[in-house]
């Protein structure tokens, strides 16, 4: 899928000082990433901490980008969780008609089998009336997907058509690339190893420091789908201190903290999360006022 390919950014879900959802901030937040450059966007991800959000407000936060969007960008949605039939019910009854495809996480805290984790994507893939992107994050799942499952739920399923791979694991990336079939995209998850992903045959990055920094983030992925390696990672290497510092204390907290430095959102999150401390909320600060005079 030629739309997924580049730079996809997993958006925040704004919060105003009392955690009601700020639409304004969001709608600024769309346009911020969709002016930078990137491919595509992300509604519902783990970063846009639907964990905490009610069901009438995620419903809001779609409607929001989706009319703000205008059709301007492919949109994928977040679909996920650890109840199987509970998502292929929502998947059967639900209205995807404004989405490019699902972004589907590997159940957490139930800590399945390889064999487990198929099943569930097998019902997910047969449920599911748009592409299905695999979702891969260890350090949040308790469980690694392997690339055998992988591999075998791709060449399975013709509806499953990439992963976000986030076990932060160069090898197990490109274990993906070389054995998945020839169409499949394997999308990073990780920020910091987004580049040599990509370098490595990877199609681009679901990013959460690409809607802080849409331009410079989303034009090294494509120096790097283009093998223009030392432009790329001139770019790599300025943002990497930043890309450490937004996941020091939780995603989506930095990241947020880089919001409020520009002026586009309050760094708000929801319990059990807390907003960052006033070192790294300073050393974030620091980055982008020097970042902005760079400009």
């Amino acid at each position: 899928m030629q739309s997924l390919i580049g730079t996809g950014v997993a958006l925040v879900t704004p919060f105003k000082k009392d955690f009601s959802i700020d639409i304004e901030a969001l709608q600024r937040i769309v346009n911020f990433s969709i002016d930078g450059g990137v491919e595509y966007l992300v509604v519902m991800g783990t970063t846009a901490e639907n964990a905490t959000l009610t069901q009438a407000e995620k419903e809001l936060v779609i409607k929001t980008v989706i009319d703000v969007n205008k059709g301007r960008l492919p949109l994928v949605l977040g679909v996920g969780g650890n109840n199987t039939m509970q998502i292929v019910e929502e998947l059967k009854t639900g209205d995807f008609s404004a989405f490019e495809a699902i972004l589907s996480v590997s159940p957490y805290y139930n800590k399945p089998t390889q064999e487990g984790i198929y099943q569930h994507f097998k019902a997910i893939a047969e449920a599911s009336p748009i592409p299905v992107i695999l979702y891969n994050v260890p350090g949040r799942t308790s469980s690694n997907m392997l690339p055998a499952t992988v591999v075998r739920l791709a060449n399975d399923f013709a509806n499953i058509v990439a992963i976000k791979e986030a076990a932060g694991d160069l090898v197990q990336a490109m274990q993906l690339i070389k054995n998945a079939p020839k169409d499949f995209l394997v999308i990073s998850g990780d920020d910091m190893i987004a580049l040599p992903i990509v370098l490595a045959g990877g199609a681009g990055v679901i990013s959460v420091i690409g809607q802080g920094f849409p331009k410079e983030f989303s034009e090294m992925i494509r120096l790097g789908l283009n093998k223009k390696v030392n432009e790329a990672f001139k770019t790599q290497y300025f943002l990497s201190d930043c890309i450490d510092m937004i996941f020091e204390q939780g995603n989506p907290a930095g990241i947020k903290q880089v919001f409020q430095a520009l002026s586009i959102a309050e760094n708000v999150v929801r319990l059990p999360l807390v907003a960052v401390d006033e070192s790294l909320a300073n050393r974030l600060n620091e980055f982008v006022k020097n970042s902005i005079k760079e400009q």
